[in-house]
């Protein structure tokens, strides 16, 4: 059976480090709004400190895989999830009901892709301003914190959706295991891409 590249190590690498990264922030961010339960694992401030440093690794594996030869691909797919047709347009407004021939990722992936590299700016920058607060006017602390509360939370509710269609669509939760895809998968689910793929 034929198997087509979908991601290479650097791809994988990424996805998972920001995965754990991900899941470090939640698992400390969650003591860290409801004050009930601090103490339960670790102490508040270890539990500040965790998260704090965690928080500024957030960015690094995605701009490291950027940068040089080995992120070719990752640039691909950067320019990939920025490029919108029409008729992708039309299949997110319908939700996937209109049929149309997808790229390597649907737009409900795209967009999954574009909100995580905002969410990561956004709560990064915000992060920063709660941190080191005294360098900022009281308006922006303010602004800072519902910005920082209200992204976190569109954040994990984004994640577990993420998690739930992984576990449902199984094909492509190995490709990011393995790397690869079947040929048939492919077809059904990325024609435009793997007619790209044959024609290079």
């Amino acid at each position: 059976m034929v198997r087509l590249l979908r991601f290479d190590g650097v791809q994988r690498s990424v996805h998972w480090l920001n995965a754990l990264l991900f899941g470090a922030l939640i698992f400390t961010g969650i003591p860290l709004y409801f004050g009930s339960f601090f103490g339960v694992i670790f102490p508040r401030h270890e539990i500040q400190e965790i998260h704090l440093w965690t928080g500024l690794m957030l960015p690094l594996p995605i701009v490291v895989s950027l940068l040089g030869p080995w992120g070719r691909r990752m640039r691909q797919d950067l320019h990939r999830c920025s490029y919108w047709s029409k008729a992708e347009l039309r299949w997110l407004w319908t939700l996937g009901r209109e049929r149309i021939d997808l790229d390597k990722y649907n737009p409900g992936q795209k967009a999954n892709g574009l909100f995580i590299g905002a969410a990561i700016i956004v709560l990064w920058v915000s992060g920063y301003v709660l941190q080191w607060f005294r360098f900022f006017p009281v308006s922006w602390r303010e602004g800072a914190t519902v910005t920082h509360d209200f992204w976190a939370f569109a954040v994990f509710v984004v994640v577990a959706g993420h998690i739930f269609m992984a576990l449902t669509h199984r094909e492509a939760m190995v490709s990011m295991l393995k790397g690869t895809v079947s040929e048939k998968w492919a077809q059904t689910h990325a024609k435009e891409w793997v007619d790209e793929e044959s024609a290079t």
